[in-house]
Order: C-alpha cells, then sequence, then structure tokens
C-alpha cells in the first residue's frame, strides 16, 4: 500500500512539473498547442465562408491572411473602408491563386448600427449565398482607474464589445437553424475574460460578460460551435482606440517596440488553428501570460497568494507587457 501511494504521489509531482514547464514554454494553452502540431490543419477550412468584423488591422487583418492562404472564402467588414480594400489585395495575393476578387467581400459597417445587422447580414448572404463562421472580432480595449469611469463609458464599451456581438450573433444563429447549418459562432475575448486586468474595469466586465452569453449558449440546445479565444498582450495599434474614463475620448498610445507581445501574424495564426480545430476556449500569448492563465483558471487560491507576493504594480507590467 506504502509503494502504491508513493507511486501515485511520484507521478502526480511529475505531471505538475511538467505542465509547469509547459506553462513556460509555450505561447498558447497546451490543447491549442497540440492542436497545431497535430490538430486539424487551416486548410480544412477551404472553401469556407467565413464572416470577420474588424477586420482592417491587427488580430483580425492577420486571421484574415491566414485563412486566405488556405482557401477560405472572406467576407471583410468595419468602418474603415481603405483599410479593409488593402486587406483584400493582402488577402489575394497571399491566396497563392485560390481566391479571386470575388472570393474576398469588402463590407464596410458599423458594429454600433444595430438596427441595420439584418441588412448587413443579408448583404453576405447575397454574396455568398451561405455563411459557414462569424467571427466577432470587432471591439475595443480601455485603460483607466476603476473609481474614475464615468458610467457613460461602461455603457458604451459594453454596446460596442457586448451587445453589438450578441446581436449580430443572435441573426446568425437563426440563419443556422432555419437552413439546417452546423454553423460555428466565434468571438474575440480577452485574457482579462478569464482573470480581471487591472486598470480595465469596463473592458474587463465586457469579455466576462461575452463568456456568459457564449458559455451559456454552448449549454442550449442549438447544433452550433462556439469558439472563444482570448489573446493576451498583442502587438496591435490597439492602444491608440482605447477606451478610458472619459466620454469620447480615447487612450492614444502606441505599442512601444520593446515591449514583450506577441506578434499580430502568430496570434493570426493560432487564431485560424482553433476555428479549424472548433475548440471551446483557447488563449494564446507569451510568457509568462500562459502560467498566469492556467494558475488563475485552476489554482484560484495559489493566484491569491501569488498576487500578494508579486503586488499589483509587477501585474500590471505583464498587463502591459513591461
Amino acid at each position: 500500500m506504502a509503494f502504491f501511494f508513493n507511486f501515485v504521489a511520484c507521478c502526480t509531482i511529475i505531471y505538475f512539473l511538467v505542465q509547469f514547464i509547459l506553462w513556460l514554454v509555450l505561447d498558447a494553452d497546451i490543447e491549442l498547442f497540440i492542436l497545431s502540431k497535430l490538430g486539424k490543419p487551416i486548410s480544412s477550412l477551404k472553401g469556407k465562408v467565413v464572416w470577420i468584423t474588424g477586420a482592417s488591422s491587427g488580430i483580425g487583418r492577420d486571421l484574415a491572411i491566414a485563412l486566405a492562404r488556405n482557401g477560405v472564402r472572406l467576407c471583410l467588414s468595419s468602418r474603415n473602408i481603405s483599410e479593409l480594400l488593402k486587406v483584400k489585395q493582402d488577402c489575394i495575393a497571399q491566396s497563392n491563386g485560390m481566391l479571386g476578387p470575388n472570393d474576398v467581400y469588402v463590407l464596410q459597417m458599423d458594429m454600433l448600427d444595430i438596427n441595420h445587422h439584418n441588412d448587413y447580414f443579408n448583404m453576405v448572404i447575397d454574396h455568398f449565398k451561405t455563411l459557414d463562421i462569424l467571427v466577432n472580432n470587432a471591439g475595443r480595449s480601455q485603460r483607466a482607474d476603476w473609481n474614475a469611469i464615468n458610467i457613460k463609458v461602461d455603457r458604451e464599451l459594453f454596446e460596442l464589445d457586448v451587445f453589438a456581438v450578441v446581436h449580430l450573433s443572435r441573426i446568425a444563429l437563426n440563419f443556422f437553424v432555419r437552413n439546417s447549418i452546423k454553423g460555428h459562432l466565434a468571438v474575440t475575448s480577452s485574457t482579462a475574460g478569464l482573470i480581471g486586468a487591472p486598470n480595465s474595469a469596463s473592458y474587463t466586465g465586457a469579455k466576462h460578460a461575452l463568456h456568459g452569453y457564449f458559455e451559456t449558449l454552448r449549454n442550449e440546445t442549438f447544433e452550433v460551435n462556439i469558439t472563444i479565444f482570448c489573446p493576451g498582450p498583442t502587438a496591435t495599434n490597439f492602444l491608440q482606440e482605447c477606451f478610458t474614463d472619459t466620454p469620447g475620448t480615447k487612450y492614444n498610445q502606441a505599442v512601444r517596440p520593446e515591449d514583450k507581445r506577441m506578434t499580430s501574424e502568430r496570434c493570426g495564426y493560432l487564431y485560424a488553428i482553433a476555428l479549424a480545430n472548433k475548440t471551446h476556449l483557447s488563449w494564446v500569448g507569451n510568457f509568462p501570460i500562459n502560467a498566469i492563465l492556467y494558475i488563475g483558471c485552476y489554482y484560484p487560491n495559489v493566484k491569491r497568494l501569488l498576487l500578494k507576493i508579486v503586488g499589483m504594480r509587477r501585474l500590471r507590467q505583464v498587463r502591459d507587457s513591461r
């Protein structure tokens, strides 16, 4: 009996050591990393129709290019039509001849224009006659102290990052149900949707709300795949567009070259892997994001202890990739 308990104890220790080492070296959760090596390739989506909101820059742009390289037909939407047209040309150029002009549809769209969501959706269906995956990528982050945030900012951020996403997704879901399509809804969340990020209260609350909405949908009876994708700090222009504590103002700062952020290209590639393999929840980020998320999600008591040891100042530095 003593031998058995010793054996179990040794196996447990080895398991946690291996897991800890993986947390330190990987830039994605363990499932997504394994799928990137052994799972379905992005090319398994060839010929599918994928609609990406917020596709004019950053993660949305690089996700589109990663999919285009594998022959995925695309609808690209955002408010910035000139940048969308550039992304369209990049997608066609990098598709190795698999995509032509009609395979990449550009749709100028304001996510906050909820009254016209049905019109936008019908335009996509009129062009492609179908839809396989909706990627809700449009949104804005935030930098502000919790106690200083004007309630109007909370409402504005939730309108864009939550309610607009939920509304468009319901339209897509009803289309899938009516046409007996096993569709796929994806939402770009954030590591702030898993662990509270300091100085981003409205944004963190919005991302947690998205998890609640889409996890609830997953637990209902609709035949639809759902992927919640949570990037950590990524080298995009998101800081310039961040909400602050004051309505109508932007943070308007650039990401610094020395910041330790995941490249947008790598993030877009891993996002495409998550879509191809229909993962439920995936996260990505450079060290120490992976370790923090595993500890925070699976060992909350350890997380509280580490926060006391590390302190909020260092946590802010991690959030800002410094």
